[in-house]
């Protein structure tokens, strides 16, 4: 067989079942093996963004890495934003970019680049496959990789030639034994865990900072037994990749996006304990303010690194310290009434915790217009929240494409700011192409209002009109149900909460995507 074919049995073996692609010329001879290895199924984007961004969200879902297809440097260059996202997220993610035959590359042909130095920032493993022979080892080095730990970004580049001349050696049939051992965290040392109860015991002011494998059930009932138990403060990282939430679990306290609010949340601390997560620091530099969030006379200490096992860490610390089993502080359920009048943020937001249905996956990319979510939401039925985890906007719509990929039998809200759904608004095409089921609702005050905001905070706001229209979106405003209408996803307008209920209940009732544009008061809250 030709060596993409060998590819794309070795990802088939390893377990990868789903590639997103926007291929070009260098690519055909891999979209040609299709249809000879019908395990993987094959998904396209309109706009390389949407193919890395669906691709995230699929692996954190599913918990086994997605490929991509990228053509060329170009291509892949479309799709750093969110591979970048991937990245500070600890996705596993298999990137495939194609590139020239070998041979060629020495013409410099138009869309000849350097591939390398593009993906090297992105990627936690790269490598380009030389020859058929060598495919088939890169493949699965590279899904290895890509499970870790920690998880990450995994690039293979594959040349023209390498696709389509024969491959001689054999292409595995069932998990290769490097793939099999892939994604084991090692346990933490009893002396680690000993030193946190210790000072966990001392009395001092202290708090649990969960993040990326610690945010999810398990993890969250043993933290929740370690805080209530020792008297601590339990948090949880500004943007969890994948947080389990709802009605039954524990909810730490998500560290505020604002810098002024994270320190107020940490004031008093003497001790910050890691489980999985990074010590807190402003998202941006502002002046006269510090840019590292923990605050003086405070210990930092690690009880998980990325690549040990959080859970089972928690786990112990909580039979050392002696929490009781039934300890961890669990959320009742409760609902908000479906709101009624205005069309505001925190409407929007009830109007999903009364309605959200069970096992929803969340994808949460509203910036401003989702503040309220996080209280409305707390008390519904069990569910997963995706957010922005590299701040590199431009995620929520492929996101929850990804993640109805990888979870068909799952509902999938996207709550959306119309600014950023413009970056990847192509991924209502994929939507609507692959049947998902995911509702939009596009939160839509007509503004970049989180920069509206960050314009007073970084002391450039002179109140001057040239700067004032850089941050507002109209003239012309966005017809959003034009735009999904357009790309075949049906849609409505909302202007009331009465609207937005009724519409949001309709849309969960029905399977297949849909799109509602919720319009705010203009210029954000």
């Amino acid at each position: 067989m030709r060596g993409a074919e060998a590819l794309l049995r070795t990802l088939s073996a390893s377990g990868v079942d789903t590639c997103f692609m926007n291929p070009g010329t260098s690519e055909m001879h891999f979209v040609a093996s299709l249809d000879a290895v019908a395990d993987v199924r094959p998904a396209l984007a309109l706009f390389e963004g949407v193919v890395t961004g669906a691709a995230i969200r699929y692996g954190r879902m599913a918990d086994r890495p997605a490929t991509t297809l990228l053509h060329l440097g170009p291509g892949l260059a479309n799709g750093l934003a969110n591979l970048h996202n991937a990245r500070r997220g600890r996705s596993p993610l298999v990137n495939i970019v194609g590139d020239h035959a070998t041979y060629h590359k020495a013409y410099d042909a138009p869309l000849e680049s350097d591939i390398e130095s593009l993906a090297r920032p992105m990627s936690g493993w790269y490598r380009s496959s030389a020859s058929p022979a060598d495919v088939v080892g890169d493949a699965a080095d590279a899904v290895t990789a890509a499970y870790g730990p920690p998880s990450r970004v995994a690039t293979l580049v594959l040349p023209a030639d390498v696709s389509w001349l024969e491959c001689d050696v054999p292409v595995p049939t069932t998990v290769p034994d490097v793939v099999r051992q892939a994604g084991r965290r090692a346990p933490v040392d009893d002396g680690v865990v000993a030193e946190i109860a210790r000072l966990l015991r001392s009395g001092e002011p202290a708090a649990l900072l969960l993040g990326t494998s610690a945010v999810r059930a398990a993890g969250l009932v043993a933290a929740s037994r370690v805080a209530e138990h020792a008297g601590a403060k339990l948090l949880a990282e500004s943007f969890p990749g994948r947080m389990q939430r709802g009605a039954g679990l524990p909810a730490p306290e998500r560290i505020a996006y604002l810098a002024e609010f994270a320190m107020a949340q940490l004031a008093g601390l003497r001790h910050l304990v890691l489980v999985d997560a990074r010590s807190p620091v402003s998202p941006f530099a502002y002046p006269g303010k510090p840019s590292d969030l923990v605050p003086d006379g405070c210990e930092v200490h690690v009880l998980a690194s990325e690549s040990e096992d959080a859970v089972g860490a928690l786990e112990a610390l909580a039979e050392l310290i002696g929490a009781p089993a039934d300890s961890a502080r669990l959320v009742p359920a409760g609902r908000p009434e479906p709101p009624s009048g205005a069309l505001t943020p925190a409407s929007a937001a009830a109007a999903v915790g009364a309605l959200l249905p069970e096992h929803a996956i969340i994808s949460d990319e509203a910036i401003t217009g989702a503040i309220y979510l996080p209280g409305a939401t707390e008390g519904a039925p069990p569910h997963d929240l995706l957010s922005l985890t590299g701040n590199s906007i431009g995620q929520g719509l492929p996101l929850a494409t990804g993640a109805a990929v990888a979870c068909p039998d799952r509902p999938v809200l996207a709550m959306q700011a119309d600014g950023s759904a413009m970056y990847t608004i192509q991924a209502l095409w994929t939507q609507a192409r692959e049947g998902l089921d995911v509702t939009t609702v596009i939160l839509d005050n007509g503004s970049y209002a989180i920069l509206n905001i960050e314009l007073g905070r970084v002391g450039a706001d002179a109140g001057g009109p040239a700067a004032r229209s850089m941050l507002e979106i109209g003239r012309p405003d966005l017809d959003f149900v034009a735009l999904s209408e357009g790309m075949g996803v049906p849609a409505t307008r909302a202007e009331t909460a009465d609207e937005l209920t009724k519409a949001l209940g309709e849309a969960f009732a029905e399977d297949g995507p849909h799109l509602i544009q919720a319009v705010l008061p203009r210029g954000g809250i």
